[in-house]
């Protein structure tokens, strides 16, 4: 259907074309321009800007597509007429972890702000933050793998990757341990970046 239509689209492009680029246009007809295009890079801003805009998308669009990846293999379980299977409603995986997730982002508001605007350095205010700044980081890059990585197509990878999530926030929360009770702490540190 898109073959037969291109046609006819690019025959409207060159009638609403301005008679200079129609001139060339007659001349050159736009597949065999998108050819050269191809082949060569055009310099003159003549050649590049005589064709229509809707000539060279046109042109554009007609190029074969090419796929980065190649697709996953399709399976399809059942058949079309099978119902959607629901998962079981539980209130840990539903409201409670939105709630949570929430609750987690407002709270990292008056934890950040907090050390700043009294100006005292206290460690227990600033491991509040750590946790919550690593508890907020790993809850949302669980979310991007949930979202972006789908477990029926993908379950071996979903699990690599949950697993290499688990492993970063062990290995982060480790860290800002060892920043915070054997170095100046996160607090500070973000002073003297602040002053530098």
């Amino acid at each position: 259907m898109a073959s037969a239509l291109r046609p006819t689209m690019l025959r409207q492009a060159f009638a609403a074309a301005a008679p200079a680029q129609r001139c060339f246009s007659t001349a050159m007809p736009a597949f065999r321009a998108a050819q050269l295009a191809r082949q060569q890079p055009i310099k003159s801003a003549f050649v590049r800007n005589a064709l229509p805009g809707a000539t060279r998308v046109a042109a554009f669009h007609a190029s074969p597509a090419r796929a980065i990846l190649p697709p996953l293999p399709q399976v399809i379980k059942g058949t079309v007429n099978d119902a959607a299977q629901v998962p079981d409603p539980t209130p840990m995986h539903g409201s409670y972890h939105w709630s949570f997730e929430r609750i987690m982002s407002a709270g990292l508001i008056p934890l950040t702000v907090a050390p700043f605007a009294t100006g005292s350095l206290n460690p227990t205010l600033d491991s509040l933050l750590i946790a919550g700044i690593l508890i907020h980081s790993h809850i949302g890059f669980e979310s991007v793998i949930i979202d972006y990585v789908p477990e029926h197509r993908m379950p071996r990878l979903r699990k690599l990757l949950m697993w290499a999530l688990k492993a970063a926030t062990v290995v982060v929360g480790i860290g800002f341990y060892e920043f915070e009770t054997n170095d100046v702490g996160l607090t500070e540190a973000i002073k003297r970046v602040w002053k530098a």
